[in-house]
Protein backbone atom coordinates (compact mmCIF):
# COMPACT_ATOMS: atom_id res chain seq x y z
CA UNK A 1 0.00 0.00 0.00
CA UNK A 2 2.83 2.40 0.84
CA UNK A 3 4.36 2.02 -2.61
CA UNK A 4 0.99 2.54 -4.33
CA UNK A 5 0.25 5.71 -2.35
CA UNK A 6 3.78 6.99 -2.94
CA UNK A 7 3.47 6.47 -6.72
CA UNK A 8 0.05 8.11 -6.86
CA UNK A 9 1.41 11.18 -5.09
CA UNK A 10 4.40 11.38 -7.43
CA UNK A 11 2.47 11.10 -10.68
CA UNK A 12 -0.21 13.53 -9.46
CA UNK A 13 2.31 16.31 -10.14
CA UNK A 14 3.89 15.20 -13.45
CA UNK A 15 5.93 18.38 -13.94
CA UNK A 16 7.42 18.05 -10.48
CA UNK A 17 8.11 14.36 -11.15
CA UNK A 18 9.92 15.13 -14.41
CA UNK A 19 12.00 17.85 -12.73
CA UNK A 20 12.92 15.43 -9.94
CA UNK A 21 13.93 12.70 -12.38
CA UNK A 22 16.02 15.16 -14.39
CA UNK A 23 17.76 16.31 -11.23
CA UNK A 24 18.54 12.78 -10.11
CA UNK A 25 19.61 11.83 -13.63
CA UNK A 26 21.98 14.80 -13.68
CA UNK A 27 23.46 13.75 -10.34
CA UNK A 28 23.93 10.19 -11.65
CA UNK A 29 25.53 11.58 -14.81
CA UNK A 30 27.89 13.79 -12.83
CA UNK A 31 28.99 10.98 -10.51
CA UNK A 32 29.47 8.48 -13.35
CA UNK A 33 31.41 10.93 -15.51
CA UNK A 34 33.76 11.83 -12.67
CA UNK A 35 34.28 8.17 -11.74
CA UNK A 36 34.73 7.31 -15.43
CA UNK A 37 37.43 9.93 -15.95
CA UNK A 38 39.11 8.87 -12.70
CA UNK A 39 39.13 5.24 -13.84
CA UNK A 40 40.40 6.25 -17.29
CA UNK A 41 43.18 8.23 -15.62
CA UNK A 42 44.44 5.23 -13.68
CA UNK A 43 43.90 2.70 -16.46
CA UNK A 44 45.62 4.76 -19.14
CA UNK A 45 48.49 5.77 -16.83
CA UNK A 46 49.59 2.14 -16.45
CA UNK A 47 49.27 0.99 -20.07
CA UNK A 48 53.01 0.49 -20.41
CA UNK A 49 53.36 -1.04 -16.96
CA UNK A 50 50.80 -3.71 -17.76
CA UNK A 51 51.50 -4.38 -21.45
CA UNK A 52 55.29 -4.62 -21.32
CA UNK A 53 56.55 -8.18 -21.02
CA UNK A 54 58.44 -8.53 -17.72
CA UNK A 55 58.35 -9.98 -14.21
CA UNK A 56 60.47 -7.36 -12.43
CA UNK A 57 61.27 -3.76 -13.36
CA UNK A 58 64.18 -1.54 -12.36
CA UNK A 59 63.43 2.16 -12.12
CA UNK A 60 65.15 5.23 -10.74
CA UNK A 61 63.89 6.32 -7.28
CA UNK A 62 64.15 9.91 -8.56
CA UNK A 63 61.56 9.25 -11.28
CA UNK A 64 58.05 10.41 -10.44
CA UNK A 65 56.25 8.70 -13.34
CA UNK A 66 57.03 6.85 -16.53
CA UNK A 67 56.71 9.69 -19.04
CA UNK A 68 59.75 11.62 -17.75
CA UNK A 69 61.96 9.06 -16.01
CA UNK A 70 65.42 9.71 -14.60
CA UNK A 71 68.42 7.71 -15.77
CA UNK A 72 70.38 5.11 -13.83
CA UNK A 73 73.36 2.93 -14.64
CA UNK A 74 72.77 0.05 -17.02
CA UNK A 75 75.18 -1.96 -14.88
CA UNK A 76 72.40 -2.50 -12.32
CA UNK A 77 70.44 -4.46 -14.92
CA UNK A 78 73.36 -6.71 -15.75
CA UNK A 79 74.13 -7.18 -12.09
CA UNK A 80 70.62 -8.58 -11.77
CA UNK A 81 71.43 -11.03 -14.58
CA UNK A 82 73.92 -12.74 -12.27
CA UNK A 83 71.08 -14.21 -10.20
CA UNK A 84 70.28 -17.77 -11.18
CA UNK A 85 66.54 -17.05 -11.19
CA UNK A 86 66.89 -14.43 -13.95
CA UNK A 87 66.29 -15.58 -17.52
CA UNK A 88 66.76 -12.32 -19.46
CA UNK A 89 67.25 -8.59 -18.95
CA UNK A 90 66.05 -5.87 -21.33
CA UNK A 91 67.33 -2.26 -21.15
CA UNK A 92 64.92 0.49 -22.25
CA UNK A 93 65.51 4.17 -22.98
CA UNK A 94 62.60 6.56 -22.54
CA UNK A 95 62.23 10.32 -22.92
CA UNK A 96 59.94 12.87 -24.58
CA UNK A 97 61.02 14.30 -27.94
CA UNK A 98 59.65 16.95 -30.31
CA UNK A 99 57.57 15.63 -33.20
CA UNK A 100 57.17 17.72 -36.35
CA UNK A 101 53.77 17.37 -37.96
CA UNK A 102 54.59 17.02 -41.70
CA UNK A 103 51.15 18.31 -42.70
CA UNK A 104 51.16 21.66 -40.91
CA UNK A 105 54.80 21.87 -39.65
CA UNK A 106 53.52 22.15 -36.06
CA UNK A 107 55.55 20.76 -33.17
CA UNK A 108 54.32 18.56 -30.34
CA UNK A 109 55.90 16.51 -27.56
CA UNK A 110 55.90 12.77 -28.20
CA UNK A 111 56.93 9.83 -26.04
CA UNK A 112 59.93 7.87 -27.36
CA UNK A 113 60.99 4.37 -26.37
CA UNK A 114 64.19 2.72 -27.53
CA UNK A 115 65.14 -0.93 -27.07
CA UNK A 116 66.71 -3.90 -28.82
CA UNK A 117 64.20 -5.03 -31.49
CA UNK A 118 65.15 -8.62 -30.71
CA UNK A 119 64.01 -8.36 -27.10
CA UNK A 120 60.46 -9.55 -26.36
CA UNK A 121 59.43 -6.15 -25.01
CA UNK A 122 55.93 -6.58 -26.41
CA UNK A 123 54.28 -9.93 -26.96
CA UNK A 124 52.06 -10.79 -29.88
CA UNK A 125 52.11 -11.37 -33.62
CA UNK A 126 51.34 -7.70 -34.32
CA UNK A 127 54.65 -6.47 -32.94
CA UNK A 128 56.69 -9.44 -34.17
CA UNK A 129 55.97 -8.32 -37.74
CA UNK A 130 57.51 -4.92 -37.00
CA UNK A 131 60.80 -6.01 -35.43
CA UNK A 132 62.75 -6.29 -38.67
CA UNK A 133 61.56 -2.86 -39.85
CA UNK A 134 62.80 -1.27 -36.62
CA UNK A 135 66.39 -2.29 -37.31
CA UNK A 136 66.74 0.09 -40.26
CA UNK A 137 68.54 3.39 -39.67
CA UNK A 138 66.20 6.18 -38.46
CA UNK A 139 63.20 3.83 -38.68
CA UNK A 140 60.43 4.10 -36.11
CA UNK A 141 57.06 2.60 -35.26
CA UNK A 142 54.19 4.99 -34.52
CA UNK A 143 51.44 4.41 -31.98
CA UNK A 144 48.27 4.28 -34.08
CA UNK A 145 46.19 5.31 -31.04
CA UNK A 146 48.04 8.63 -30.65
CA UNK A 147 46.07 11.85 -30.62
CA UNK A 148 45.10 13.35 -34.02
CA UNK A 149 47.22 16.47 -33.41
CA UNK A 150 50.22 14.50 -34.69
CA UNK A 151 48.56 14.32 -38.09
CA UNK A 152 46.81 11.52 -40.02
CA UNK A 153 49.76 9.17 -39.57
CA UNK A 154 47.73 5.97 -39.26
CA UNK A 155 45.93 6.78 -42.52
CA UNK A 156 49.22 7.36 -44.34
CA UNK A 157 51.53 4.57 -43.16
CA UNK A 158 50.90 1.16 -44.74
CA UNK A 159 52.98 -1.92 -45.48
CA UNK A 160 54.20 -0.18 -48.61
CA UNK A 161 54.03 3.49 -47.61
CA UNK A 162 56.56 5.17 -45.28
CA UNK A 163 56.01 8.58 -43.68
CA UNK A 164 59.04 10.89 -43.62
CA UNK A 165 59.08 13.56 -40.91
CA UNK A 166 61.33 14.90 -38.13
CA UNK A 167 61.83 14.21 -34.45
CA UNK A 168 64.22 16.43 -32.51
CA UNK A 169 65.09 18.08 -35.85
CA UNK A 170 66.31 14.77 -37.25
CA UNK A 171 64.70 13.21 -40.30
CA UNK A 172 63.09 9.86 -39.50
CA UNK A 173 60.95 7.28 -41.28
CA UNK A 174 57.73 5.98 -39.77
CA UNK A 175 57.73 2.43 -41.14
CA UNK A 176 54.87 0.82 -39.22
CA UNK A 177 52.02 1.18 -36.73
CA UNK A 178 51.42 -0.39 -33.34
CA UNK A 179 48.42 0.21 -31.09
CA UNK A 180 49.29 1.30 -27.54
CA UNK A 181 47.14 4.25 -26.44
CA UNK A 182 47.27 7.63 -24.76
CA UNK A 183 46.95 8.79 -21.16
CA UNK A 184 46.53 12.06 -19.25
CA UNK A 185 50.30 12.60 -19.42
CA UNK A 186 51.04 11.08 -22.82
CA UNK A 187 49.54 12.10 -26.18
CA UNK A 188 51.44 9.78 -28.48
CA UNK A 189 54.39 7.40 -28.77
CA UNK A 190 57.04 6.12 -31.15
CA UNK A 191 59.11 2.94 -30.74
CA UNK A 192 62.58 2.41 -32.16
CA UNK A 193 65.84 0.55 -31.79
CA UNK A 194 68.34 1.62 -29.17
CA UNK A 195 70.72 2.94 -31.83
CA UNK A 196 68.00 5.07 -33.39
CA UNK A 197 67.00 6.37 -29.98
CA UNK A 198 70.52 7.61 -29.30
CA UNK A 199 70.58 9.27 -32.70
CA UNK A 200 67.69 11.41 -31.43
CA UNK A 201 69.46 12.02 -28.11
CA UNK A 202 73.20 12.16 -28.99
CA UNK A 203 74.11 13.84 -25.69
CA UNK A 204 72.80 10.92 -23.65
CA UNK A 205 75.20 8.34 -22.24
CA UNK A 206 74.89 4.80 -23.57
CA UNK A 207 75.80 3.58 -20.10
CA UNK A 208 72.51 4.87 -18.72
CA UNK A 209 68.95 3.63 -19.14
CA UNK A 210 65.59 4.86 -17.88
CA UNK A 211 64.01 1.47 -17.24
CA UNK A 212 65.19 -2.10 -17.02
CA UNK A 213 62.96 -5.15 -17.49
CA UNK A 214 63.73 -8.57 -16.06
CA UNK A 215 62.26 -11.88 -17.16
CA UNK A 216 62.51 -14.76 -14.69
CA UNK A 217 62.89 -18.46 -15.38
CA UNK A 218 59.72 -20.51 -15.37
CA UNK A 219 58.36 -21.22 -11.91
CA UNK A 220 60.33 -18.52 -10.10
CA UNK A 221 58.42 -16.32 -7.65
CA UNK A 222 58.71 -12.65 -8.60
CA UNK A 223 58.18 -11.43 -5.02
CA UNK A 224 61.00 -13.60 -3.68
CA UNK A 225 63.40 -12.54 -6.46
CA UNK A 226 62.40 -8.87 -5.96
CA UNK A 227 63.33 -9.04 -2.27
CA UNK A 228 66.59 -10.79 -3.15
CA UNK A 229 67.47 -8.09 -5.69
CA UNK A 230 66.66 -5.32 -3.20
CA UNK A 231 69.28 -6.74 -0.86
CA UNK A 232 71.74 -7.37 -3.68
CA UNK A 233 71.56 -4.11 -5.65
CA UNK A 234 72.49 -0.62 -4.38
CA UNK A 235 69.65 1.66 -3.32
CA UNK A 236 70.04 3.86 -6.43
CA UNK A 237 67.41 1.76 -8.20
CA UNK A 238 63.88 0.68 -7.35
CA UNK A 239 63.13 -3.03 -7.72
CA UNK A 240 59.45 -3.69 -8.41
CA UNK A 241 57.22 -6.49 -9.56
CA UNK A 242 54.62 -5.63 -12.20
CA UNK A 243 51.96 -5.09 -9.52
CA UNK A 244 54.36 -2.89 -7.53
CA UNK A 245 55.08 -0.80 -10.61
CA UNK A 246 51.38 -0.35 -11.39
CA UNK A 247 50.63 0.56 -7.78
CA UNK A 248 53.41 3.16 -7.70
CA UNK A 249 52.20 4.88 -10.88
CA UNK A 250 48.58 4.84 -9.70
CA UNK A 251 49.58 6.33 -6.34
CA UNK A 252 51.39 9.16 -8.12
CA UNK A 253 48.36 10.19 -10.13
CA UNK A 254 46.00 9.69 -7.20
CA UNK A 255 47.90 11.52 -4.47
CA UNK A 256 50.86 13.43 -5.89
CA UNK A 257 48.80 15.23 -8.54
CA UNK A 258 45.52 17.13 -8.10
CA UNK A 259 43.80 15.21 -10.90
CA UNK A 260 42.73 12.21 -8.83
CA UNK A 261 41.51 14.51 -6.07
CA UNK A 262 39.52 16.65 -8.51
CA UNK A 263 37.63 13.66 -9.92
CA UNK A 264 36.92 12.28 -6.46
CA UNK A 265 35.72 15.68 -5.27
CA UNK A 266 33.51 15.98 -8.35
CA UNK A 267 31.86 12.66 -7.51
CA UNK A 268 31.18 13.81 -3.96
CA UNK A 269 29.67 17.05 -5.23
CA UNK A 270 27.40 15.12 -7.58
CA UNK A 271 26.18 13.09 -4.62
CA UNK A 272 25.51 16.26 -2.60
CA UNK A 273 23.73 18.01 -5.48
CA UNK A 274 21.49 15.00 -6.01
CA UNK A 275 20.66 14.77 -2.31
CA UNK A 276 19.66 18.44 -2.21
CA UNK A 277 17.43 18.09 -5.28
CA UNK A 278 15.65 15.03 -3.89
CA UNK A 279 15.24 16.69 -0.49
CA UNK A 280 13.64 19.77 -2.04
CA UNK A 281 11.21 17.66 -4.07
CA UNK A 282 10.26 15.47 -1.12
CA UNK A 283 9.93 18.36 1.30
CA UNK A 284 7.65 20.19 -1.13
CA UNK A 285 5.52 17.07 -1.39
CA UNK A 286 5.37 16.64 2.38
CA UNK A 287 4.33 20.25 2.82
CA UNK A 288 1.62 19.92 0.16
CA UNK A 289 0.15 16.72 1.54
CA UNK A 290 0.58 17.46 5.23
CA UNK A 291 -3.19 17.38 5.78
CA UNK A 292 -3.45 13.97 4.11
CA UNK A 293 -0.64 12.62 6.25
CA UNK A 294 -2.35 14.00 9.34
CA UNK A 295 -5.58 12.27 8.29
CA UNK A 296 -3.75 8.96 8.05
CA UNK A 297 -2.34 9.51 11.53
CA UNK A 298 -5.81 10.34 12.83
CA UNK A 299 -7.15 7.13 11.29
CA UNK A 300 -4.68 5.17 13.37
CA UNK A 301 -1.77 4.67 11.02
CA UNK A 302 1.59 4.90 12.75
CA UNK A 303 4.19 7.55 12.05
CA UNK A 304 6.44 4.79 10.69
CA UNK A 305 3.80 3.89 8.10
CA UNK A 306 3.32 7.50 7.02
CA UNK A 307 7.08 8.08 6.94
CA UNK A 308 7.41 4.95 4.82
CA UNK A 309 5.37 6.62 2.08
CA UNK A 310 7.96 9.40 1.82
CA UNK A 311 10.80 6.87 1.84
CA UNK A 312 9.08 4.88 -0.91
CA UNK A 313 8.79 8.06 -2.96
CA UNK A 314 12.52 8.63 -2.59
CA UNK A 315 13.32 5.06 -3.66
CA UNK A 316 11.05 5.35 -6.70
CA UNK A 317 12.66 8.63 -7.69
CA UNK A 318 16.12 7.15 -7.30
CA UNK A 319 15.36 4.05 -9.40
CA UNK A 320 13.56 5.97 -12.14
CA UNK A 321 16.10 8.81 -12.28
CA UNK A 322 19.02 6.37 -12.49
CA UNK A 323 17.91 4.97 -15.86
CA UNK A 324 18.06 8.15 -18.01
CA UNK A 325 21.27 9.20 -16.25
CA UNK A 326 22.99 5.96 -17.24
CA UNK A 327 21.67 6.16 -20.79
CA UNK A 328 23.13 9.63 -21.29
CA UNK A 329 26.43 8.63 -19.67
CA UNK A 330 26.90 5.69 -22.04
CA UNK A 331 26.54 8.08 -24.97
CA UNK A 332 28.88 10.67 -23.41
CA UNK A 333 31.48 7.98 -22.68
CA UNK A 334 31.55 6.99 -26.35
CA UNK A 335 31.85 10.61 -27.49
CA UNK A 336 34.63 11.41 -24.99
CA UNK A 337 36.51 8.17 -25.75
CA UNK A 338 36.45 8.95 -29.47
CA UNK A 339 37.75 12.48 -28.88
CA UNK A 340 40.48 11.64 -26.35
CA UNK A 341 41.42 7.98 -27.05
CA UNK A 342 41.02 7.36 -23.31
CA UNK A 343 39.50 4.08 -22.02
CA UNK A 344 36.07 5.45 -21.12
CA UNK A 345 33.35 2.83 -20.78
CA UNK A 346 30.70 1.84 -18.25
CA UNK A 347 31.54 -1.20 -16.19
CA UNK A 348 29.02 -3.31 -14.31
CA UNK A 349 30.77 -2.69 -11.00
CA UNK A 350 30.71 1.07 -11.51
CA UNK A 351 27.02 1.03 -12.48
CA UNK A 352 26.14 -1.00 -9.39
CA UNK A 353 28.19 1.29 -7.16
CA UNK A 354 26.50 4.43 -8.50
CA UNK A 355 23.05 2.82 -8.22
CA UNK A 356 23.74 2.08 -4.55
CA UNK A 357 24.99 5.64 -4.06
CA UNK A 358 21.85 6.97 -5.77
CA UNK A 359 19.56 4.99 -3.50
CA UNK A 360 21.60 6.06 -0.47
CA UNK A 361 21.39 9.67 -1.62
CA UNK A 362 17.60 9.40 -1.89
CA UNK A 363 17.31 7.60 1.46
CA UNK A 364 19.25 10.37 3.23
CA UNK A 365 17.01 13.00 1.63
CA UNK A 366 13.92 11.03 2.68
CA UNK A 367 15.08 10.77 6.29
CA UNK A 368 15.57 14.53 6.40
CA UNK A 369 12.15 15.14 4.86
CA UNK A 370 10.12 12.84 7.14
CA UNK A 371 11.02 14.76 10.28
CA UNK A 372 7.95 16.90 9.80
CA UNK A 373 5.76 13.85 9.23
CA UNK A 374 7.05 12.13 12.37
CA UNK A 375 6.34 15.16 14.55
CA UNK A 376 2.92 15.94 13.10
CA UNK A 377 -0.03 16.25 15.49
CA UNK A 378 -3.38 15.58 13.76
CA UNK A 379 -5.19 17.83 16.22
CA UNK A 380 -3.01 20.81 15.26
CA UNK A 381 -3.66 20.34 11.55
CA UNK A 382 -7.41 20.17 11.90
Amino acid sequence: MQTKVAWLQLKYRPVRLIVALCGIGFAVLLILMQLGFRSALFESAVRYHERLNYDIALFSPDSVFIVRPQAFSKRRLYQALSLEEVEQVMPINIFPAVWKNPWNNGSRSIHTMGFDPGDPIFEGVEFDKLRLKMKARDAMIFDSASRPEFGPVKDTVTDDEVLVTEINNRQIDVVGLYHMGTSFGLDGSVFMSTDNWFRLFPDRSREDIQMGLIKLKDGKDANIVRDKLKNYLPNDVLVMTKSDFVERETAYWNSATPIGYVFTFGSIMGFVVGAIIVYQILFAGVSEYISEYATLRAMGYSSAFVSGIVVQQAMLLGALGFIPGVAVVIWLYSVAAGATNLPLYLTQDRAILVFILTMLMCAISALLSVRRVVSIDPAEVF
